[in-house]
């Protein structure tokens, strides 16, 4: 069972946060504040952190930036009443995965919970696996069943990247930006090749389809 840790000061909220965890198959691990957040976890493995800003002792910035300078990537869930820009902005600068605010719907909440252990296991074994088929990063190989393809680098890395994150749009630049480097000659028009070589290469395979929308980029979209 996995473990997630929710730091947050208000008994209340944290013990609904923990119900609802627990609800949906998750290990929850309660702690009062950023610094008794630590402690645990110089005692215990922790798979996903849920933690407020506005805590005693250590707030959430500060166990953010904590965690992120030790070397971890765990991932983490920045939960919190402050909904100003400038406070989200500060949030992804010390390294937060993601940012929601109170109340949380409960099902976006999982949903993004899902996502994140999705990505970090990806990161953690370098590999990608939908149904039969399998990325593996390593290799640049592109595997379903019998039939293995190694892809030209570029092209395995623009797959790779959008499927790790399935339903969302990147737009040519951030794409080209990502996979060919903002000093690179290269125009969006190359990522358009590329894209189209991959729909060549895999228009028949029933695991997923790259789709075009329409006045912003590209999206992978996961059929299994």
């Amino acid at each position: 069972m996995l473990k997630i840790m929710v730091a947050e000061d208000d008994p209340s909220t944290n013990k609904l946060l923990c119900a609802i965890l627990k609800i949906n198959g998750y290990d929850p691990v309660p702690a009062r504040d950023g610094a008794e957040a630590l402690a645990i976890m110089d005692h215990q493995h922790i798979d996903l952190l849920i933690c407020d800003v506005m805590m005693p002792k250590m707030d959430g910035f500060t166990l953010t930036q904590t965690i992120r300078d030790s070397g971890s990537m765990l991932p983490i869930i920045m939960l919190t009443a402050k909904a100003l820009p400038e406070d989200k902005r500060t949030g992804f600068l010390v390294g937060t995965d993601d940012y929601m605010t109170k109340p949380p719907d409960r099902q976006e909440l999982i949903l993004r919970i899902k996502a994140l252990l999705r990505r970090a296991r990806i990161v953690d074994e370098h590999k990608i696996t939908l149904g039969d088929v399998v990325l593996d990063y390593d290799t640049h190989t592109v595997r379903r069943g019998y039939d293995a393809q190694v892809l030209p680098p570029k092209e395995f890395n623009l797959l790779y990247k959008l499927l790790a994150y399935p339903e969302r749009t990147f737009t040519r630049l951030e794409l080209l930006d990502e996979i060919w480097g903002m000093d690179s000659e290269s125009d969006e028009k190359t990522v358009n090749v590329h894209i189209n070589r991959l729909r060549t290469r895999f228009y028949d395979w029933p695991e997923f389809e790259i789709q075009t929308v329409r006045g912003m980029g590209y999206r992978a979209v996961r059929k299994v």
